[in-house]
Parts: structure tokens; sequence; C-alpha cells
């Protein structure tokens, strides 16, 4: 991606229009847009929470807060791990997404241990859709919980539309599906037109 350098609004108004950023891996300086042919989302009121989870969501095994550790969420996102040798996530996405973050326009979940970041997830707030970005999880079922958990914020805040990007297996199994790019853009346009709050955890 060459030209001018990205400001937060210019990623804002590319997430309006059905963009997202990327890039080839951690150490390469540049970003790329995408816009797949088949999306992803998650549905709100389809959302499912698979038993086992369910139980360790009421076990409370972790102290979940939000918007506490921005950066260091989006930094144990790209950090290597098991099956994970490569990120998209560079020092560019790092920059913007703690300014759109400093704006009030990206959100963290964080699951801690001890005191202990151990999971967790971040994302993007526009009008009545989020955007999520990246999980990662150093203890088993952080980043579920913390998935769990954003669930609940966006159905409370009056979200409509919780866009993955990509499916996984470790979505589908929430009840993720996969779209067609111009479904998605009605569903976007929608979302878009809705008021909605990141409410108080």
């Amino acid at each position: 991606m060459h030209g001018p350098r990205l400001t937060p609004d210019i990623l804002l108004r590319a997430y309006a229009e059905g963009l997202f950023p990327m890039a080839e891996r951690r150490g390469d300086p540049m970003l790329y847009w995408v816009s797949p042919d088949k999306r992803g989302i998650l549905p709100l009121d389809a959302f499912h929470v698979p038993q086992r989870l369910a139980r360790t969501v009421r076990a409370r095994r972790f102290t979940v807060t939000a918007d506490h550790a921005f950066a260091d969420v989006i930094r144990g996102c790209a950090a290597p791990g098991p099956g994970r040798d490569e990120s998209w996530i560079n020092d560019e996405i790092l920059r913007l997404y703690t300014a759109l973050h400093a704006g009030g326009h990206a959100h963290s979940i964080e699951c801690w241990q001890d005191d202990l970041l151990v999971g967790g997830l971040y994302g993007v707030r526009l009008c009545g859709a989020f955007f999520g970005e990246s999980m990662f999880s150093c203890a088993r079922d952080a980043s579920k919980v913390a998935l769990v958990h954003l669930v609940d914020a966006l159905k409370r805040g009056g979200f409509v539309l919780l866009d993955t990007q990509f499916i996984t297996a470790h979505l589908t199994q929430f009840g993720a599906v996969e779209i067609p790019r111009a479904h998605y853009l009605v569903l976007l346009n929608q979302a878009l037109s809705r008021e909605a709050i990141w409410p108080l955890f």
C-alpha cells in the first residue's frame, strides 16, 4: 500500500466500504487492502456457546476486562504461537489500531490469571458494526471466554453486525458463517445506519 501514510480516519472510511488492511508478514512494513469474496460473520442472535465453555465461563477461571491493555493484546495476537509462526500484524497495524483505540473506535477484551494477561481479542467499532480483528490465547479457552464476553457486550450495546473477516474452525463452533461480499455489504450498510454504544464492562 503506497501513497500517503494511513490515518485512523482513512481506516474507518475503508471499513465503511467493506475493506480492511493486512500485512504479508510481521516484518513487512507494507499493508494491502482486503475485501474477501466470501466474508465471515458471527450472527449475534445465533451465537452458540458449547456446554464445556459455558461451564468455564461460569467458573470464572479468568478475570475479564475491557480496554485495560489494548496494545498488549495486539502484541499477543502478533506473537508466534502453536501452529502460528507468522503474523499479518506488523508495526504499522500496531500504530494505526492503537490510534483508533485512543480515539474510541477500537477495543480490546482481556483475560487475566494472577495479574498475567493470558488471552484476549481486539477489533474496531463503527456505528452498529464491530469488526473482529484477531485473538490470542496462552491459556486454555482464554480467547474463547473473551469472545463470549465480547458478544454479550455487543448485544447490550445494540450492535447488529459482528464481522469475523474470515471463517476458522475456532469460530464455526460458535455459529460463524460465510456469506457473499454483496450480502455482507448490505448487512454492513444496515449496521452503519444504527447507533450503538460500547457498554461499560
